[in-house]
């Protein structure tokens, strides 16, 4: 069952690198390392990296609770149908209509973690520094993250949620070690054209959270999801 989320979270994290590269490109490249030895160079991106795995894990944490209760509750197969159907408007809603709907509170906590990440950058900088700034960036705001969170919402275990989230950064790695190296030599239009490709992923997404939820018994995209657990019932002579 584990190996599900693994290969789920990893192929969901690989596609989303795309996204990550057009989008969260400039902030790896604008990364204070280029003073750094190339072995230290290495390690402080890889720390940067390995801290949006460790918020991406700390949401799986926090959403795996909430998803827990709705699979208590009864309500996993129709709550993935119902996350599907919402990705699907919200997206054709931002493409389509240019309506980004966000609660203020959320802009609000996307500032502050703004805010965050410039005194990390104008500070003195340490190790802990990058990591500090990875974990940071993975609380900005990015659609390829939420439609991850909402997969999470669908999973029967929290350890299921922790290490989907997990698989999922660890997919963006890669591509986003590459574009800290690569620097400007990856052109605009490279980047302007893995930016198209993010709705036809998350829309692909949303599709595999639907048929999840109708119960096909297809292996990785539609398995049988599992019924809540009953209540035990004790018989008394």
């Amino acid at each position: 069952m584990f190996w599900q989320f693994i290969i789920g979270g990893l192929a969901l994290g690989f596609f989303s690198s795309m996204h990550c590269v057009g989008m969260c490109g400039p902030l790896a490249l604008a990364l204070p390392v280029h003073h750094l030895s190339p072995l230290n160079r290495f390690f402080a991106l890889l720390l940067h990296q390995l801290g949006r795995v460790v918020t991406y894990a700390a949401l799986g944490l926090l959403f795996g609770f909430a998803g827990r209760h709705i699979y208590i509750a009864g309500f996993q197969q129709w709550f993935s149908m119902g996350m599907g159907l919402l990705i699907l408007v919200l997206l054709i809603l931002f493409y389509f209509y240019r309506k980004n709907i966000q609660p203020a509170f959320m802009r609000k906590f996307y500032t502050g973690v703004q805010r965050l990440i410039i005194g990390v950058l104008q500070s003195k900088k340490h190790t802990v520094s990058y990591l500090v700034l990875g974990m940071a960036n993975g609380l900005l705001p990015c659609g390829m993250v939420y439609v991850a969170l909402a997969a999470t919402l669908t999973s029967s275990t929290i350890n299921q949620s922790v290490l989907f989230m997990a698989m999922f950064g660890l997919g963006t790695l890669p591509a986003m070690m590459a574009i800290s190296y690569l620097g400007t030599s990856l052109s605009l239009n490279v980047r302007s054209t893995m930016r198209k490709a993010v709705p036809y992923g998350i829309a692909l997404m949303a599709i595999v959270l639907i048929l999840r939820g109708m119960n096909l018994g297809v292996p990785f995209i539609s398995p049988v999801l599992q019924s809540a657990p009953g209540v035990a019932v004790e018989c008394h002579n």
